[in-house]
Formats: C-alpha cells, structure tokens, sequence
C-alpha cells in the first residue's frame, strides 16, 4: 500500500501511571506495517515516570504527539481527548498495557477503503487475565453490517448480554469525525450505551482474525464507579439508568424515522427486562444459598 492509499490512521493513547508499560503499546502502535500512522497521547496528570517515558519516545518519533494534562480530568474525558485532538481519517483507542498485531490497521483500513458505508471495523481480541491465561472467542455475526439500524442495534443489545470476548466496539478502528460528534456521559454502563450508539450510527465489519490484545480483569461496580469519579449510588441502579440514557438516544439519534424510534425503544425495554429478570434470579440464588447456611 502506498502512502497515497494510505490515509492517516490515529490511535490514542489515553493513559495515567503508566510509566513501566507504556514503551511496550508505544512500539506495539509504531511496529505496525502501514506507512501513515499518528500516535496521539494523552497523559492524565500522572505522577510516576510517565511524562519522562513519553517526552522520550516523543522526542525519538515525530509519529507520536505527547499532551499532559494539568489535573486528572477523569477516564472519559482523557478518552475524548486524544479522539479530538487527533488528525487521522480512521482512528483507534488502546489501552496502556495492550498492543497491535502489525498487519491491524492495514487490514482494517482495506475494508473501509471496500465499502464506503462503513462506521466501524471490529476485529477478534484475546484477552489476558491477571493469572495469565488468555481467552478469546470468534464472533460470526452479519447483522451489524446490516443497513437497518434497529437490526444493528438488536444485535448490539443481544451482545451486551453475552460474553465480552465476543465483541468489542470501543476497541474498534472507526471514521474519526462521525464517531466523535456521537455524545457521550460519564456514568456507569456508558461503554455499553456508547456501543449501542455506534450500532444506531452505521453499519460495521468484522475480522474475524486476532489483530489485537488486551489485559482484562473483573472489577466490582462499586470499584468502577470510584474510578469513574461517578456516584456510589449509581451503582445499584446502573441498569436503570442504561435503560433511560438508552431511551434518550433513541428518541434522538439522527436519522431515524418515527417507526424505527419506536422499535429501538422497544428492544431497549427488551434488554432491560431481561437484566432485570437476570438480577432478580442472582439475588435469588445468593439468599438461597445464606438460607441454607445458617441451618
């Protein structure tokens, strides 16, 4: 591919306190085998090593614009900003201890290149988990390549209730410009009610390959909502409160008719009812098993 075929690609690099990681994803990103690449970091007021690391690599690649933060603006905020404060066509986030295969963005880039229609391209991830073991799973799917967005969002809301190996939306390349003026809202669920925007927004492709790897861990609610800086007590009505920001947009997204208002809203109450049943039965196992005990 030559440069001319080539348009930019930006990934972003929100990070904090990641100074003994980041030269790893850094060389991960500028490894890649496509010849157009910005790497847009955005450091949030760290207080390790972090500044030091970038302004080195920064210094030794003018593929890479280095910006610190004054003051912790909060993970969604540093996510948003190096979205906007990058230049390229397409564009990616990744995570501060993940990385690239080489051949991504060549690959994920040809397919837009294919079919102007496209939003997003997903791609298969594995995924390590604190003990070491990797998981992944393939995902084979065609609804979200669908030109119907209630069909694209059916299908996102079937996934949000199903394994996260299967897909992941925000570890995606996209179209920079549309995908940054879709709104967002710091809160609980917010990567889920993002993904299902994305799936009102436009049709995406999928490879099903592993292009990409990313560390995983399992955290409590209650522990993302203190990382969030969202209040504690959106912890016991994260569901409910998904279903009303998911609502909102569906009565708002551009684009849609009357109709299809009406049946986005419909396949909302649908997955809300079904994590509502789902809670119910949980909670219900959980007594049963404290009854018995205490005999």
């Amino acid at each position: 591919m030559t440069n001319a075929e080539s348009p930019l690609v930006s990934i972003g690099l929100p990070v904090r306190n990641a100074g003994r990681d980041i030269e790893k994803v850094v060389k991960s990103v500028l490894s890649q085998d496509y010849p157009s690449l910005q790497l847009v970091i955005s450091d949030n007021a760290s207080t390790d090593d972090t500044e030091e690391v970038c302004r080195e690599l920064a210094r030794a690649d003018g593929r890479i614009a280095y910006h610190r933060q004054a003051e912790n603006i909060g993970i969604l905020r540093n996510f948003q900003y190096v979205q906007a404060n990058a230049d390229g066509e397409y564009f990616r986030w990744i995570g501060d201890d993940d990385t690239l295969d080489p051949s991504y963005s060549a690959k994920t880039v040809a397919l837009f290149r294919a079919d102007p229609r496209l939003l997003l391209v997903t791609t298969q991830i594995s995924y390590e988990a604190p003990d070491g073991g990797v998981s992944t799973a393939e995902y084979d799917g065609t609804e979200l390549a669908s030109g119907d967005p209630i069909a694209r969002l059916r299908e996102m809301l079937r996934l949000l209730n199903a394994s996260h190996l299967l897909i992941d939306p925000l570890y995606a390349m996209m179209r920079r410009a549309p995908v940054a003026a879709i709104p967002r809202r710091n809160m609980l669920r917010e990567d889920e009610v993002f993904a299902a925007k994305l799936a009102l927004a436009g049709p995406w492709r999928h490879i099903p390959e592993v292009l990409a790897h990313r560390h995983w861990k399992h955290e409590r609610i209650g522990t993302i909502a203190g990382r969030l800086g969202v209040p504690s007590w959106q912890s016991h009505f994260s569901n409910t409160l998904q279903c009303r920001e998911l609502l909102q947009w569906a009565g708002e997204a551009p684009g849609l008719t009357s109709d299809q208002r009406r049946q986005a809203k419909a396949a909302v109450y649908r997955m809300y009812l079904r994590r509502q049943q789902r809670t119910v039965s949980h909670k219900s196992r959980k007594l049963a098993r404290l009854a018995i005990g205490r005999r």
